[in-house]
């Protein structure tokens, strides 16, 4: 059974006023109060489990009456839990919304890979590096091992959540990480790829010009821009219902860090037309991305806001 946990401690004189809200929601159950038994903040415990399809109404309400504000709300996934009839009335209550993504959980997932520490770039460095040495080898599998270890998606999709919420910060603070992360990127890459071609140490097949690696990386055409596009919507779609693994093809499908390795690896032996290609390459994944991946998070919530909306209608003509 799906449903969240709510954690929250509320100043006494509100809550009345949260109790009555979240007893008369046949969705809200094991409804717990405790006076004067939090600290830190003060004041009155609650404690109640939602099922996911009414969470974001709840937890809409809950703001509402600025609970996160003069309180604190703390939001836990229930991994476990055994239906009963209260559960089944408010998952008929319910309907298709019952299967609705829980917003406040999807956005702090987008949050959580939208920070910047200093291992986000180290993580992008290595990724470069372990890609270059791919592309010197032609080994695919040191590529694909690249494209897991980078962290760009995380701040890519960051970018994506901020101009659908219109939050300017999070938007030049994604873009600025990913310009620097991957100037950062190429010009170590770079380098690692200058020491290679010093001591004669890529493949003699590569040496010979046959690429077919690098080739495959530098040469954009429609079939980049349509994995990217299918990437994107995969991106989100698994970030709204937490499915690491179909996130894990994602990071496999785009083409940010192979380009990134490329671009140096190919400034490193002066093949200019392929620093070009894999130039746009790089730009048109992350456009295509960001794009995509705003307009699947608008399309997402228009559909579930939809589905309340029809869900409004029928309890209002029951009424």
């Amino acid at each position: 059974m799906d449903m969240i946990h709510i954690r929250a401690v509320s100043p006494p004189d509100l809550t009345d006023e949260v109790v009555g809200l979240l007893s008369g929601d046949p969705c809200v159950l094991n409804l717990i109060v405790q006076r004067d038994a939090a600290r830190r903040p003060d004041g009155d415990a609650i404690a109640c489990d939602v099922l996911t399809g009414a969470a974001n109404d709840v937890l809409h309400r809950l703001r509402a009456v600025h609970l996160d504000r003069r309180g604190s709300l703390v939001i836990e996934p229930v991994d476990m839990a055994f239906s009963g009839a209260a559960t089944e009335g408010g998952q008929r209550e319910l309907g298709p919304l019952s299967r609705a993504p829980v917003w406040e959980q999807v956005e702090a997932r987008i949050r959580s890979g939208g920070r910047y520490p200093p291992s986000f770039y180290l993580y992008l460095v290595v990724a470069g590096l372990i890609g270059s040495v791919g592309i010197v080898t032609n080994s695919q599998i040191l590529i694909v091992g690249a494209m897991v270890v980078g962290p760009e998606y995380g701040a890519i999709v960051s970018v994506a959540l901020g101009i659908d919420r219109r939050h300017r910060s999070m938007v030049r603070s994604g873009l600025a990480a990913l310009g620097a992360g991957f100037l950062l990127t190429i010009v170590v890459t770079f380098l690692f790829a200058l020491l290679i071609r010093g001591f004669g140490l890529e493949s003699e097949a590569f040496d010979r010009g046959l690429r077919p690696v690098s080739n495959l990386i530098n040469t954009p055409n429609f079939f980049s821009v349509a994995v990217a596009t299918l990437a994107g919507i995969v991106g989100i779609v698994s970030l709204t219902e937490a499915r690491t693994s179909a996130l894990l093809g994602v990071f496999i499908s785009v083409t940010t860090i192979p380009a990134a390795a490329d671009i140096a690896v190919s400034s490193a032996f002066t093949s200019w037309s392929d620093v070009r290609g894999s130039a746009v390459q790089l730009v048109v994944n992350i456009l295509v991305l960001i794009v995509v991946g705003t307009a699947t998070l608008k399309a997402q919530r228009a559909i579930w806001q939809r589905v309340r909306l029809r869900r409004d209608r029928r309890l209002a003509e029951k009424a």
